[in-house]
């Protein structure tokens, strides 16, 4: 059974550092792309960052990279999203998602619709 459980979020001020870690069971930290989305209040959820298979490479929405850093932990199995340099408009609740994908296809993945797993998601609020 597929389980994606989020953890990390809280308050912090503009210019903080939070980590945001997906705890994952059913084997996908490895073998699933994985991804990063977020919710802010009265918006659709946006993508953040994602994380292909096998060769972990690595895709970032435009106002978050260069601050945030996407990776899988193989030894916890968790999927993590560093973020540092917090800004306000960054507050939103953040969900870890997972994505089957066809043998040897290590493309990330940017749309919600291409994901089949979602957590319940973890609150991030930054204070200006």
């Amino acid at each position: 059974q597929v389980r994606l459980v989020e953890s990390g979020g809280g308050l912090v001020q503009a210019g903080d550092s939070l980590t945001l870690s997906c705890a994952t069971t059913g084997g996908i930290v490895g073998n699933y792309a994985m991804g990063w989305f977020r919710q802010a209040p009265g918006k659709e959820r946006e993508f953040a960052a994602a994380i292909g298979r096998i060769i972990d490479n690595t895709y970032y929405t435009a106002s978050v990279k260069g601050r945030f850093t996407i990776s899988r932990n193989y030894a916890k199995n968790t999927l993590d999203l560093q973020m540092n340099s917090l800004r306000p408009e960054d507050t939103a609740v953040y969900y870890c998602a997972a994505a089957r994908q066809s043998p040897g296809d290590t493309r990330v993945i940017v749309s919600t619709r291409d994901y089949n797993y979602w957590g319940q998601g973890t609150q991030v609020t930054v204070s200006s």
